[in-house]
């Protein structure tokens, strides 16, 4: 059987939430099924790397799509051809970027509808792109994985597709999160921190991840506290950022809250473990995997209480209003002042995480692949 699949954000050091998703699936199904054959659809030069095993052919097809007027070239000129060229079985697409002129049946996987939630957030020419394409990719799918079952709710209410059309496939966390003795968080906490406790966040920053109330909500934690604890901020400057970089020069405390910009894996990991709490105050999520790492390395997880995150965090989260700095903040004196509770959270994290699997997902994924042919 041949499989084909969309690969276009498989970018060297540059993986974020659905490269990964995408990533650690197809790796491990590659391997796993020997006697098929996968071609990889890149819309660049790509790394060797990403081509896992011989059973991989990988292609490349211009142009590089990453505006919604080349979106249309590969989706619906681009891929078709190739699809036909290379007498593809099915078509797996991982990004949730569909074909409307190919007969190949797909298997589209949904991450998130946050576009219809928070359309603010979006260009114009992407929101229409989403809003045109998308419900239409989706209603053409053969079969749709959604990530939580926030997701496929959410696909269901505003797609109207059929929900036994879709299939429920979690994220996880890489093999590499996991807890890191005493000496080697000192270490961790020397290099970003002067050796204080830090709360960590990790995501790409643009407006949905809502920095803001998090600065907001570290300024009221440390004036009430006087405490030595910093805020680290791990991630990318994505877009609608120059909100973020005025913030990040007026704020008090900003002395105490570090900016590490983009990690690799192993400094993440790290970084990660050897955080006192994570605080994701993201407005919406599809799933949430910064929360699954950061329960891999025993680490507690404040979270807010919107989308697919509570879902995720189940009985390991303590959950705060998003839109309140006022209530992420006392989520954050809550953890630093309840040694008990705190205590009772990494229990609860390392229990919850072990309920998500790459292996467990990307067998998942295969099964709903299968159901396409």
């Amino acid at each position: 059987m041949r499989i084909a699949v969309n690969t276009r954000l498989f970018l060297k050091n540059r993986l974020e939430g659905i490269g990964w998703f995408a990533h650690e699936t197809l790796s491990r199904m590659v391997r796993q099924h020997p006697e098929h054959e996968f071609i990889f659809f890149f819309d660049r030069p790509f790394h060797p790397d990403f081509v896992f095993e011989k059973n991989v052919t990988p292609v490349v097809l211009g142009p590089q799509a990453r505006h919604p007027f080349l979106y249309l070239i590969w989706s619906e000129i681009r891929i078709p051809a190739a699809l036909k060229k290379y007498r593809a079985d099915v078509y797996l697409s991982p990004d949730g970027l569909g074909s409307l002129t190919t007969k190949v049946p797909t298997c589209l996987v949904i991450h998130d509808l946050a576009y219809l939630h928070f359309p603010d957030f979006i260009d114009r020419m992407h929101r229409w792109h989403y809003r045109r394409y998308l419900p239409r990719f989706a209603q053409k799918a053969t079969r749709i994985v959604a990530v939580s079952e926030f997701t496929k709710q959410d696909i269901v209410r505003a797609y109207h597709v059929p929900a036994e059309k879709i299939d429920v496939v979690y994220n996880s966390a890489h093999t590499a999160y996991r807890e890191l003795s005493p000496p080697e968080k000192e270490a961790v906490k020397e290099q970003y921190t002067q050796g204080e406790e830090y709360f960590l966040f990790t995501g790409a920053l643009h407006p949905r991840k809502n920095i803001i109330n998090l600065l907001k909500a570290f300024v009221q934690f440390k004036r009430r506290q006087r405490s030595n604890f910093k805020l680290v901020v791990v991630g990318r400057m994505a877009w609608q950022y120059k909100e973020i970089e005025e913030a990040k020069k007026k704020m008090p405390y900003k002395d105490d809250v570090i900016w590490t910009g983009y990690l690799d894996i192993e400094e993440l990991r790290k970084i990660t473990a050897s955080a006192y709490a994570l605080v994701f105050p993201s407005l919406f999520e599809g799933f949430g995997i910064p929360i699954v790492e950061a329960m891999a390395c025993g680490v507690p997880v404040l979270v807010s209480q919107t989308s697919s995150m509570p879902e995720v965090g189940g009985d390991a989260a303590l959950l705060f209003n998003p839109e309140s700095p006022e209530d992420i903040a006392a989520s954050m004196m809550q953890i630093y002042k309840d040694e008990h509770l705190r205590s009772k959270m990494v229990k609860a994290a390392h229990l919850r995480s072990q309920l998500f699997s790459w292996d467990i997902s990307a067998e998942k994924l295969w099964e709903s692949l299968m159901k396409c042919i």
